[in-house]
C-alpha cells in the first residue's frame, strides 16, 4: 500500500504538471493559428483518447512526460515527410520567429505560473511554522551525526550564516546556505564566538529526509506528557505533574540531556531527582535496555507561527518559487565542477520517495510546486529536443535573420533525444543504486 501511495502521488503530480505544460504549447500555438495535431499526457502506446476538432487528445501508457504535435515543426516524431512538403499557412514553420518563440516558451511559462500559484496558495493558506533564530540562540542546538561531522556540538548557539542573520532553523540546511561559496556558520560556545566552515560538497550529505534529520535540532526543556502504565517510571511512582531535575546527580534541563544520561545506564537503575508537589525528592528507576524509562515528553517551547495576508503571500510565495530555480541552477553548475555529486540526480523512483508513503495534500502540493519550477528550469536548458534547444535556434534566427536548415534541426533533434534518453537512464540507474546502497 505504501508503494501504491508513492506511485499514485507521483503519477498525479506529473500528470498535472505535464498536462499544464503541454497545454501552454497548445494554447499559444492555436492563438497564432497553428494546427495542433496531437496532445498527449504520457508517451505511446495510447491507452485512451478522443478527437476534438483538428486535435487528437490522448493519454499514453508511459506516464513520464507528454507532447503536442504541431504541424510543420521538427520534434520528437521526426516526421520528415511532412517537412519535405510545401509549407502551409497553418504550420509552425510558416509563422514569424517571434510567434514560434512564444509557442516554445508557452509550456515553461505555464509551469512557472503553476509553481508560483501553488507556493502563494500554500503560504496564504498555511503560513509558516518554525523555530526562530532567537529561539535557537536562547536554547542552543542538538548536534546530530552530520552536524557533528563538521564541528557542531550540542549546546552551540548559531548566531548567523555567512555573516548574516537567518530567520528559521530550517535555513541552516537550506540549499542557499549549503551551496554558498566559502560558507560558514558563526556560533557561540561556552560564551565565546567561533566559526564553523561549511565544507566543499557538504550538500552531498543531505541526500534524504533521514539525512536532514541527522543535522541539527533545537534544544528544548520539557515536561512529561505520557507515562506508560506498568512501565519503569510508573512503577517508580513518577507522576505526570512531576518535573525531572537530575539523573544520578547530573542536572537535566533539556530533553537531550535526559536522553544522554539514560543512555549511559541501559539495563541499570537510575536515581531520578524530581520536583514533586513543590518538594524535591528522589526515586530509583529501572532503565530499559533501550535507555528509556517508558515516558513521553512535550517541549516547553512553542514554534513561531506566522500568517500572511494575500499581498504578503504573493511576495513570499513568488520568492520561494524562484529560489527553487536559483538553487537548482547553482547545484547544476557545481555538478560540473564536481562539488555536487551526480548521485543527487533522481529519476521517477527518487521523486516518488520524495512524495512519501502517506497522502498529505499540503506536502503533495508543496512538492508538486517544487517540481513545476524544476521542470521549467530543466526545459529551458539549451539541449535540442527540449524547449530550450528550440528557443536557442529561434533566437539565432531572430538575430541573424537566417533560420537553421531542416536537416540541421533534424540532426540536432536526434542528438537531443539521445542525450535525454541517456540522462533518463542515468537518473533511473541512480535510483536503483540508492535502493541497493541505502543512499
Amino acid at each position: 500500500m505504501d508503494t501504491l501511495i508513492m506511485v499514485g502521488q507521483l503519477l498525479l503530480g506529473l500528470s498535472i504538471l505535464v498536462g499544464l505544460h503541454e497545454l501552454g504549447h497548445l494554447l499559444t500555438a492555436k492563438m497564432f493559428g497553428m494546427r495542433v495535431e496531437k496532445f498527449s499526457i504520457g508517451f505511446p502506446p495510447k491507452i485512451a483518447g478522443f478527437q476534438w476538432g483538428e486535435t487528437e487528445y490522448s493519454i499514453g501508457a508511459i506516464p513520464l512526460g507528454g507532447f503536442v504535435k504541431i504541424s510543420g515543426m521538427i520534434d520528437e516524431s521526426m516526421d520528415s515527410n511532412q517537412m519535405s512538403a510545401e509549407p502551409q499557412p497553418w504550420e509552425f514553420r510558416s509563422k514569424p520567429a517571434w510567434q514560434r518563440l512564444i509557442v516554445m516558451l508557452g509550456g515553461i511559462i505555464v509551469n512557472v505560473i503553476t509553481g508560483i500559484i501553488i507556493f502563494v496558495f500554500l503560504v496564504y493558506q498555511n503560513g509558516e511554522t518554525y523555530f526562530s533564530r532567537d529561539q535557537v540562540i536562547e536554547n542552543g542546538i542538538v548536534a546530530r551525526e552530520i552536524g557533528q561531522s563538521i564541528g557542531f556540538q550540542t549546546g552551540d548557539k548559531i548566531i548567523d550564516i555567512n555573516g548574516e542573520a537567518y530567520t528559521s532553523i530550517n535555513d541552516l540546511s537550506s540549499g542557499s546556505a549549503l551551496l554558498s561559496e566559502n560558507g560558514f556558520y558563526t556560533i557561540e560556545r561556552a560564551g565565546k564566538q567561533m566559526q564553523i566552515d561549511i565544507p566543499r560538497g557538504f550538500i552531498n550529505s543531505f541526500n534524504s529526509q533521514e539525512a536532514l534529520n541527522s543535522f541539527v535540532d533545537i534544544r528544548y526543556p520539557f515536561q512529561l506528557s505520557v507515562i506508560d502504565e506498568g512501565g519503569a517510571a510508573a512503577k517508580a511512582g513518577i507522576a505526570l505533574e512531576d518535573r525531572i531535575l537530575a539523573v544520578n546527580g547530573n542536572s537535566v534541563t533539556y530533553f537531550d540531556e535526559l536522553q544522554s544520561e539514560l543512555a549511559k545506564l541501559k539495563s541499570q537503575e537510575a536515581e531520578i531527582t524530581l520536583l514533586h508537589g513543590g518538594d524535591t525528592t528522589s526515586t530509583l528507576v529501572a532503565v530499559t535496555e533501550r535507555g528509556t524509562i517508558d515516558i513521553a515528553v512535550m517541549p516547553l517551547i512553542e514554534p513561531v507561527r506566522r500568517e500572511y495576508g494575500f499581498g504578503e503571500a504573493v511576495a513570499k510565495g513568488t520568492n520561494r518559487a524562484f529560489s527553487v530555480v536559483i538553487i537548482n541552477a547553482k547545484a547544476l553548475g557545481k555538478m560540473f565542477t564536481g562539488e555536487v555529486s551526480t548521485r543527487n540526480v533522481s529519476g521517477p523512483i527518487g521523486m516518488a520517495k520524495i512524495y512519501g508513503d502517506t497522502w498529505d495534500w499540503t506536502k503533495f502540493w508543496g512538492i508538486t510546486g517544487l517540481i513545476s519550477m524544476i521542470l521549467a528550469f530543466m526545459n529551458l536548458l539549451p539541449i535540442p529536443a527540449l524547449d530550450g534547444g528550440h528557443v536557442i535556434f529561434l533566437l539565432y534566427e531572430m538575430i541573424s535573420g537566417r533560420a537553421p536548415s531542416d536537416r540541421f534541426l533534424e540532426n540536432a533533434q536526434k542528438v537531443g533525444m539521445v542525450v535525454l534518453l541517456a540522462l533518463m537512464v542515468f537518473a533511473i540507474g541512480n535510483d536503483i543504486l540508492k535502493i541497493f546502497t541505502g543512499g
